[in-house]
C-alpha cells in the first residue's frame, strides 16, 4: 500500500517499533536515539527511551517523532549504559501519552521494570481477569504485560516473564529492561520480527529491523527465536527457550512494512530457530522477485512501468526488468509529510493522496502505464491515484499489486479495516478494476509472494489474504470481521 494511505485513514497502518541496547561505557540514550531513528516508518504517534545506570530507570516519552521528541538537551539528561526505546502507531488503545511507550511500572521489591511491545495480544480480557485491580486499570496490552511481569514480589524476573507469556496468546516481540539487564522475548509463533546485533566494541542491540543495528554499527548476529527469551546483562548474552516455535512470520512484512533493507535468514536455512549461517534475504530482494513474477502472471502492452514509492520501488524495477518495459519515475513523494493529525475536510480527504504523491506529467502524458503497488485494502487511496494519473495525461493506467487481495483483518498488530470496508471482500477482480478506474488490474497469487518471501508456506501467517489464523482469535471477532482490538484487547 502507498504511504499515501497513511495521510488519510484508508488503509493498514504501521504497527510499533522497538530498540534495546546493553553496552558499557557508551551512551544508551544516543544509540536508542538513532536505533529508532531508523525504525520511525513502524510508528509515528510517538516516541520514548529508558535508559539506566545500573542503579536507577528514567523515563522520557511524548507524543510526535523521534527528532520532535528527543532534543540535545533531553538527551543530554538521559544518562546510562543500558537502554530501551520505542515507536508507536497505535492498534488499539487511543493515541494519548499515557499510552506512549516504554511502560514503567515498579515491582514490589522497589525496583523498576521499563516494557516496550510490537504485536497485539487476544486474550488480553481474560489475562487482565484475576490479577486485581492494577490489572483491570490497564488501558493497552502493553501496559497490561508491564504490570504482570511487576506482579511477581519473589520470583526473579525471568521467570516472571516466562511464566506471563506461557499464558499470553498473540503477537508479540518485547523488550524489557530493570536497572540491570535487558531482556528480549518473542512470541512462539515469531510474527513479528526482532533482532539480536553485536556492537564492534562489545555490548549487544535488539531491534525490530536490521536497519537499526546498522545505524549504530552493530553487526548481526541472529534473529531472537520464536518462543525465545534472551537475557542481556554483564555476564554477555543467554537464551532460554520457553516455548517450542510454531514459526508464522507475518508475510505481510515483506510486502510493506518492513524497510526495504531489513535483512532476515530464511526459516529453510535453519537459522530461524536461534542461529545459523544461511544466506540473508532482503525484503528489496523479495520485492523485487514479487515484481519479476508478477510480470510473468499478469503481462500487459504498456510504455512505461511506474512505482508507487516507496514500497513500490522495487518490486517495479522487478516487473520492468522481466516484462522488457522501460522503468521509469512518475511520482514524487513528499518526503516531510508523515502521517497527519489534522482531520481533514471530506473534500480534502478525497484529494489526501497528494500530500504525499505528485505525479510527473511531461513522463506520463500519452503512455500507457503499469503502476505497480504492495496492497488496496479500502481501495480509495488506489481510486484517487487513478484519477490523477489520468488528470496528468496517461492514455492508460494498468494496475499491478505485489499481494493478492487483503480479503480478512489482522489481529496481530496492523491496524487494517473490517471485514466489511475491504473492498476485496465481496468482490471480484473485475469489480475492483472497475471501482478504482483501472483499465487492468492484476493481484499476485499467494504462492508466488509466498515463493518472493523466501519462507516455506508453513512458517508464514498469510491470515489477511486467507484467513487461516495461526494463533486462534475469538470467533465471535472473526465472525464479525472487526479489526479493532479494543474488542478483545487493549496495544500494539
Amino acid at each position: 500500500m502507498p504511504d499515501a494511505d497513511h495521510a488519510v485513514p484508508s488503509g493498514a497502518r504501521d504497527e510499533c517499533g522497538v530498540f534495546a541496547v546493553y553496552a558499557p561505557g557508551e551512551i544508551a540514550a544516543t544509540l536508542c536515539y538513532y536505533g529508532l531513528y531508523a525504525l520511525q516508518h513502524r510508528g509515528q504517534e510517538s516516541a520514548g527511551i529508558a535508559v539506566s545506570d545500573g542503579k536507577n530507570i528514567l523515563v522520557t516519552k511524548e507524543m510526535g517523532l523521534v527528532n520532535q521528541v528527543f532534543g540535545e538537551a533531553r538527551l543530554a539528561g538521559l544518562s546510562g549504559h543500558l537502554g530501551i526505546g520505542h515507536v508507536r502507531y497505535s492498534t488499539t488503545g487511543s493515541s494519548t501519552w499515557d499510552n506512549a511507550q516504554p511502560a514503567f511500572k515498579v515491582r514490589p521489591s522497589g525496583s523498576g521494570l521499563a516494557l516496550g511491545h510490537n504485536g497485539n495480544l487476544v486474550n488480553t480480557a481474560d489475562l487482565a481477569r484475576g490479577h486485581g485491580p492494577e490489572a483491570d486499570k490497564c488501558s493497552t496490552d502493553s501496559e497490561l504485560l508491564a504490570t504482570l511481569f511487576a506482579g511477581s514480589a519473589d520470583a526473579p524476573l525471568a521467570d516472571t516473564i516466562v511464566a506471563t507469556c506461557e499464558q499470553v496468546r498473540g503477537a508479540f516481540s518485547l523488550i524489557v529492561m530493570d536497572e540491570t539487564t535487558i531482556y528480549a522475548v518473542r512470541d512462539r509463533h515469531g510474527v513479528r520480527p526482532l533482532v539480536i546485533g553485536r556492537l564492534p566494541r562489545g555490548g549487544y542491540v535488539v531491534a525490530s529491523e536490521t536497519a537499526a543495528l546498522d545505524i549504530v554499527g552493530a553487526h548481526l548476529v541472529r534473529e531472537v527465536a520464536p518462543g525465545e527469551l534472551v537475557t542481556i546483562d554483564e555476564a554477555g548474552l543467554r537464551s532460554r527457550i520457553w516455548a517450542e516455535p510454531e514459526p508464522a512470520f507475518c508475510v505481510f512484512e515483506y510486502v510493506y512494512l518492513a524497510r526495504p533493507d531489513h535483512r532476515a535468514h530464511g526459516v529453510g536455512d535453519g537459522s530461524h530457530g536461534g542461529g545459523g549461517s544461511g544466506s540473508l534475504t532482503t525484503v528489496a530482494g523479495a520485492r523485487r522477485r514479487m515484481g519479476q513474477l508478477l510480470a510473468a502472471q499478469a503481462p500487459v502492452e504498456a510504455d512505461l512501468v511506474i512505482p508507487v514509492p516507496d514500497s513500490g520501488v522495487p518490486a517495479a524495477a522487478g516487473y520492468a526488468e522481466t516484462s522488457g518495459i522501460p522503468y521509469g519515475e512518475g511520482l514524487v513523494k513528499n518526503r516531510y509529510v508523515g502521517r497527519t493529525f489534522i482531520d481533514p475536510s471530506q473534500s480534502l480527504r478525497e484529494l489526501g493522496i497528494r500530500l504525499k504523491l505528485n505525479p510527473l506529467r511531461d513522463v506520463l502524458a500519452g503512455r500507457r502505464l503499469v503502476v505497480v503497488d504492495d496492497s488496496i485494502v479500502r481501495g480509495n487511496t488506489s481510486r484517487q491515484l487513478v484519477a490523477m494519473l489520468r488528470e496528468a495525461g496517461a492514455a492508460a493506467v494498468h494496475l499491478r499489486v505485489t499481494s493478492p487481495p487483503v480479503r480478512h483483518p489482522c489481529f496481530y498488530g496492523i491496524d487494517m479495516a473490517t471485514r466489511a470496508e475491504l473492498v476485496a471482500n465481496g468482490l471480484s477482480t473485475e469489480q475492483i478494476r472497475d471501482f478504482v478506474g483501472a483499465d487492468s488490474l492484476a493481484y499476485l497469487a499467494l504462492d508466488a509472494l509466498i515463493e518472493a518471501a523466501g519462507r516455506p508456506k508453513s512458517s508464514l501467517c498469510r491470515a489477511c489474504f486467507d484467513g487461516e489464523y495461526p494463533i486462534p482469535v475469538p470467533g465471535d471477532h472473526v465472525a464479525s470481521g472487526k479489526s479493532d482490538l479494543r474488542l478483545f484487547s487493549l496495544d500494539g
